[in-house]
């Protein structure tokens, strides 16, 4: 257990970085780029050693069509993710997007890994994207909402948002566990 908690408080403490030590960061310029992003993946791979590798309990008893509800915002997270970079027109609606998806795969996940190594993982990286978004808003006073977009760029969001949320949903049949109810 260990090494995901250290694997979350390494990816936590990274992205923070810049809002927590912002003159540090500066200082650091673009070659502070490679060393940040070889403790990124460091983290990743600590948080899945960690969680696979976790001796680890049920703390609760997640109802069966909790994993519908999974999957429903399991698509939302998805759709966020790809709203952060999308020329749609519901970019200008949301500031965070990407984090918010964030919030909403970390709830996802909780609702169907009812263990102590998934409430790790998922409601640490929750915290962290929250908090994240407290400080962006309280450091960034100059935000502009983006301004642009299209109904070819919505189209395309949806479009993008159905196939990666297959290929993830297809990557977890395959290494486990499925997120999809199986015939029976």
């Amino acid at each position: 257990m260990s090494l995901l908690v250290i694997g979350v408080l390494l990816w936590s403490g990274v992205h923070l970085f810049k809002r927590l030590a912002p003159a540090m960061r500066a200082k650091m310029g673009a070659k502070g780029r490679g060393p940040i992003a070889l403790v990124l993946m460091a983290s990743v791979v600590l948080m899945v050693v960690g969680y696979r590798s976790a001796d680890s309990y049920d703390l609760y008893a997640a109802p069966e069509f909790f994993r519908h509800i999974n999957n429903l915002l399991m698509l939302l997270s998805v759709g966020l993710f790809g709203l952060g970079n999308s020329k749609s027109r519901l970019r200008s609606t949301m500031r965070h997007p990407m984090l918010t998806g964030v919030v909403v795969w970390s709830v996802a996940h909780m609702l169907v890994n009812n263990d102590t190594a998934s409430i790790i993982l998922f409601g640490g990286l929750l915290i962290w994207a929250l908090l994240e978004m407290a400080l962006i808003n309280k450091q960034d006073k100059d935000y502009q909402p983006y301004e642009g977009g299209s109904k070819a760029g919505d189209v395309r969001l949806v479009i993008i948002t159905l196939v990666v949320y297959l290929v993830i949903g297809g990557l977890h049949m395959w290494i486990g566990p499925s997120p999809f109810p199986m015939g029976g």
